[in-house]
């Protein structure tokens, strides 16, 4: 799966781009019609350690799942999106297979 990193404000690091492309790509073995995804990278600049926000945006035929997360990191908080989003690739083939 293509997937587009965007980080808000800041200069996101090759490692961990590398480590989104990977967690998206097993996605893969859930839906295998995924399209393309977008994933967005922000710090809340609140007063909690848990400030990293990722948010994904995967594109599947007729539809658009998205999953926005709050960590400590952000591949915790990917790990969680990619996490949430497997459930919804599961929950639309079940739709698409009218189950």
């Amino acid at each position: 799966m293509k997937v587009q990193v965007q980080s808000v404000n800041f200069k996101v690091d090759q490692k961990l781009v590398d480590f989104i492309q990977q967690r998206m790509d097993k996605l893969d073995q859930f839906y295998d019609r995924i399209i393309d995804g977008e994933v967005f990278l922000k710090v809340d600049n609140n007063h909690t350690r848990e400030n990293k926000i990722v948010e994904v945006r995967v594109n599947v035929p007729g539809n658009d799942l998205m999953v926005k997360k709050e960590c400590t990191s952000f591949e915790e908080a990917t790990d969680l999106a990619a996490d949430a989003l497997r459930r919804q690739l599961d929950k639309h083939k079940a739709k698409l297979r009218g189950v």
